[in-house]
């Protein structure tokens, strides 16, 4: 499910936004985490387990944990439950699982915005009410279904 982070909320990281290049963003912005993943892709380091209980650990299946069992086994700087591609779907395949330090990764939050960077992710802006998106309701295939206006072009 999608969530939104107003930007010039106090808790927006300092600093953070503007050296993204990210600066004067003050309209709301959508963070799918399903069409991104980003964070799960960032770091071999990151994924680790720190507040979890035994019985926690203990739920999370033998191959998605590294072999010193200090966190989640990756493949390269991915995390080895994440399906799917970064940028476009992904799913968590622990999701109810997964290690405290994932439930900490908040949309919007510092991580999120550093691992969407480092993957070149744009931030998804949402129209302001009244105001025309410029993104299609409908995919461009679309338009042939589309009643065309009397005099309209033919090659949409």
């Amino acid at each position: 499910m999608p969530h939104e982070a107003d930007h010039e909320d106090p808790n927006w990281p300092s600093g953070l936004a503007s050296g993204l290049g990210w600066t004067g963003v003050a309209e709301s912005v959508v963070f799918d985490c399903q069409s991104c993943g980003a964070c799960c892709s960032y770091s071999a380091e990151w994924p680790r387990f720190s507040t979890e209980d035994d019985a926690q650990l203990d739920r999370i299946p033998e191959k998605f944990v590294s072999a010193d069992l200090s966190g989640m086994r990756c493949e390269g700087v991915r995390c080895s439950a994440l399906s799917g591609e970064i940028g476009k779907h992904t799913a968590c395949g622990i999701y109810e699982l997964r290690p405290d330090v994932c439930r900490a990764c908040m949309p919007g939050g510092d991580d999120c915005l550093m691992a969407r960077a480092a993957h070149g992710l744009p931030l998804v802006r949402h129209p302001l009410a009244g105001e025309i998106s410029s993104r299609p309701l409908a995919p461009p295939q679309a338009a042939g279904y589309l009643p065309r206006r009397a005099g309209a072009a033919e090659d949409l």
